[in-house]
């Protein structure tokens, strides 16, 4: 049998074969495929054509170097893995598509080493602006630096001046507590991560802020602040049912509520008979589980959509533009899973 030899990768296909192709320049096949400058109507189809046969695909690179930017945006969530960050992705790319550009999705689990990798490669890319959920203070200087535009969303950390998309945190804390309170609990347990971040700051800040206004004095044992991923979050959850005795837990983003109501179920407790629960962000397993979680719903996808236009006025309008802060507001939405406290 004799060996097929293998012809190794397909050189691409350029704009000289195309024009050679259908008989053009290489100029004016530039021209068509990219739609700037005059073509007849005639060659720009037999152009088109010809490209579509080839399977042209125009090299970015050398448009970004030409160009010096790209219309790909840079995006960089905490985790991949978290339906909150899915939904505000998807609210970007809404906005980016319908004006042209694409985005480049990245992960930082939380770590701002990743989060200043991840950057690093938007600067190399020449992208034009990054829209992000910032772990740490550094990438978006690094951003603002090579004059890259940057907008920070769900919170802010940049120490300079950019445009961000914040919810109504504060509010968020401040209904999910009175609502517990005006069901008569006075035993409030929070759950928070353990962050300098504005999110769980202002979600402290309205649960301390309904206790007061309720008079119910503050006791620092019902409040629990977890590090981002900690292995042993159920474990603290126990320790919080075991040594402080809430009537109530008040969990202040959605992973933590699905840890604490797996908590709860595997303890035999009732959920809101034994112990009432709130989630922060709305997720579909909370309407889809008995009873339904009471949650502080956040506007995902709009958090999304305003922080792509915001990115866009700043490519467009440029750095003269002074920062704008756009703040968003949460609703509660309650459900089966908060009633009065037991007895």
């Amino acid at each position: 049998m004799t060996a097929i030899e293998d012809p190794g990768p397909l050189r691409p296909v350029t704009l000289a074969d195309i024009a050679r192709e259908a008989g053009t320049s290489a100029s004016t096949a530039s021209r068509a495929l990219s739609g700037r400058g005059y073509v007849s109507d005639s060659v720009r189809d037999r152009l088109l054509a010809v490209a579509d046969r080839l399977g042209y695909v125009p090299n970015a690179s050398a448009q970004t170097l030409k160009q010096r930017t790209s219309r790909v945006v840079g995006v960089v969530v905490s985790a991949l893995d978290n339906q909150f960050y899915a939904g505000l992705a998807a609210g970007v790319e809404q906005v980016l598509r319908e004006a042209n550009y694409q985005m480049v999705l990245l992960g930082d689990n939380s770590d701002a080493a990743e989060e200043l990798a991840g950057v690093r490669t938007f600067v190399a890319m020449r992208t034009p602006g990054v829209i992000m959920t910032p772990v740490g203070a550094e990438a978006s200087r690094l951003l603002l630096s090579h004059g890259a535009a940057v907008v920070e969303v769900d919170r802010r950390l940049s120490s300079a001046p950019c445009d961000a998309v914040v919810i109504d945190n504060e509010r968020g804390g401040r209904e999910a507590t009175m609502h517990l309170i005006g069901l008569g609990h006075r035993r409030i347990a929070l759950l928070g991560v353990a962050t300098e971040w504005t999110t769980d700051a202002g979600r402290l800040k309205g649960y301390r802020t309904a206790l007061r206004n309720a008079r119910i004095p503050f006791d620092k044992r019902l409040v629990v602040r977890i590090p981002v991923r900690a292995p042993d979050t159920e474990a603290r959850i126990e320790a919080l049912l075991d040594t402080a005795a809430p009537t109530a837990v008040f969990a202040a983003n959605n992973a933590l509520a699905e840890q604490a109501w797996r908590v709860l179920r595997r303890r035999g407790l009732r959920i809101p008979g034994d112990v009432s629960l709130v989630g922060f962000d709305d997720v579909p397993w909370m309407e889809m589980v008995e009873p339904q979680i009471t949650v502080v719903d956040q506007p995902t996808i709009e958090l999304g959509r305003s922080a792509a236009r915001l990115l866009l006025r700043r490519l467009h309008g440029g750095p003269s533009l002074a920062p704008e802060v756009d703040v968003l507001q949460p609703r509660l939405l309650v459900r089966g899973s908060t009633g009065a406290p037991p007895g």
